[in-house]
């Protein structure tokens, strides 16, 4: 039922206003009070609807915090005292598609264990339904988008007025992606950048951009910040839990080279920054510098929230732009991210920074699949028989004398994952050919 990212899928088919509504009642069923959104897709409306009636009938309390970005529901569990948050989101998925995202008091996503356990109670309808005259409350929290403001905006002041006046020379063009990001661009602007907004309306069917910030859309953006002569670009995915960015010369910037600009800047020695497997060696050598060290995990947030609980953590970030300051918060936030990221470019450019990192060739491919269970048992048995150097974390990643490859399969499509890195081009050509030749082999025996 869950994925890497809570419930996500077609809207109708796998994701039902009865599936949310079983979902709610699981929830509520261990909780008092939860706080409840939704991003900017129209079906979202029916869907949260279910949500609440779901809570209502186990005598939970909902506080409504209407649209809103991820990480600003997550953030209003704390600050409302709730058990729990759900998201009614598909995040960085396409309009017809939906989903669930369910979160804790401390911004983190539910665990793997809470997540099985909450799959279980829906198997087995196990729900504590109140009487007719103990159904809880609705109550609306207005407050949740501006307290989320005031928290991005004291993560970027400087102690001192002479370095803050550095956002005074900042401009800043913020692509939201007709999503639910809009606090990020508010908060710049409270911290003295001068901010231009692209598909800055809120509007579930994506018609400025495909929601999810990929080198490819945004190429718009990018030209933006090179006409406008702007100093930075930021793009938020639909519900403003991913963050990436663009430099001042009109350059999308890799996730791999975002994860080591922002574990440079938060970790030191005998630090750790957790980071998913399918993360590039580039991290390891920029870490290295400050004499800090990668922890893999599991791809997906939830994974990387995980191990972001570890006092010896110091950050933790996904490639596709999540990024996680657990001294802030456990939930991936966007605009918490691009405030950072303003921060460091108000001190220094960020294509200076990225000049110090050195990079390697990478491919990434995926590879379509309904049977991904009996492809990935078929390329596993392959790997172990063939290779030494194995890890099985999430999926298969191979680590071989010219580089690595990863095969795993999506934790929320039908897609083969494939990811190959090595010092050379033609070897990382080669690595990834590899990997695309065990896919291919399994996906024709499986028939």
């Amino acid at each position: 039922m869950f994925g890497t990212s809570g419930v996500r899928g077609p809207v109708g088919e796998e994701v039902t206003a009865a599936l949310a509504l079983s979902i709610a009642r699981a929830v509520g069923t261990e909780a008092e009070s939860v706080v409840v959104g939704r991003d900017a897709r129209e079906s979202g409306r029916a869907l949260k609807s279910a949500v609440v009636a779901g809570l209502l009938e186990t005598g939970t309390d909902v506080v409504d915090v209407a649209r809103a970005a991820t990480p600003t529901v997550a953030r209003a569990i704390g600050a409302q005292n709730a058990d729990a948050g759900i998201v009614v989101t598909a995040s960085h998925n396409p309009p017809a598609d939906n989903g669930l995202k369910l979160w804790t008091p401390s911004g983190q996503a539910f665990s793997t264990a809470q997540q099985e356990a909450i799959a279980d109670r829906i198997r087995t309808e196990e729900y504590a339904l109140s009487a007719w005259d103990d159904q809880g409350i609705v109550r609306s929290w207005e407050g949740a988008r501006e307290s989320h403001r005031e928290a991005l905006v004291s993560a970027g002041r400087w102690p001192s007025d002479h370095e803050a006046a550095a956002f005074e020379d900042l401009s800043i063009v913020v692509d939201l992606g007709n999503g639910m990001g809009g606090v990020a661009a508010d908060a710049l602007y409270d911290l003295g950048a001068t901010v231009e907004t692209l598909n800055a309306q809120p509007d579930g069917a994506f018609p400025g951009r495909p929601s999810e910030p990929t080198a490819e859309t945004c190429a718009t953006l990018a030209k933006t910040v090179a006409a406008v002569d702007a100093d930075l670009g930021i793009a938020h995915d639909g519900d403003a839990d991913r963050m990436m960015a663009v430099t001042g010369e009109g350059e999308f910037v890799p996730g791999d080279l975002l994860l080591a600009i922002f574990g440079c800047d938060v970790a030191g020695d005998g630090d750790r920054v957790a980071a998913p497997v399918d993360t590039s060696l580039a991290v390891d050598d920029a870490l290295a510098t400050v004499g800090a060290s990668v922890v893999r995990t599991r791809v997906g947030d939830v994974y990387v929230a995980e191990r972001a609980r570890e006092p010896d953590v110091a950050f933790g970030g996904e490639p596709s732009g999540a990024w996680i300051f657990p001294e802030e918060t456990l939930c991936p936030d966007g605009p918490l991210a691009a405030v950072k990221l303003a921060k460091l470019a108000a001190s220094e450019p960020l294509a200076d920074r990225l000049d110090r990192i050195d990079t390697y060739p990478i491919r990434r491919d995926t590879v379509e699949t309904d049977a991904k269970a009996a492809v990935m048992e078929s390329v596993t048995a392959s790997v172990l028989e063939r290779y030494d150097d194995v890890t099985t974390l999430d999926g298969v990643r191979v680590e071989t004398d010219e580089g690595w490859f990863l095969v795993r399969p999506s934790g929320t499509q039908p897609l083969i994952r494939l990811t190959a890195e090595a010092r050379a081009a033609d070897d990382a050509d080669e690595l990834l050919a590899v990997a695309r030749s065990l896919v291919d082999g399994a996906i024709a025996e499986s028939g």
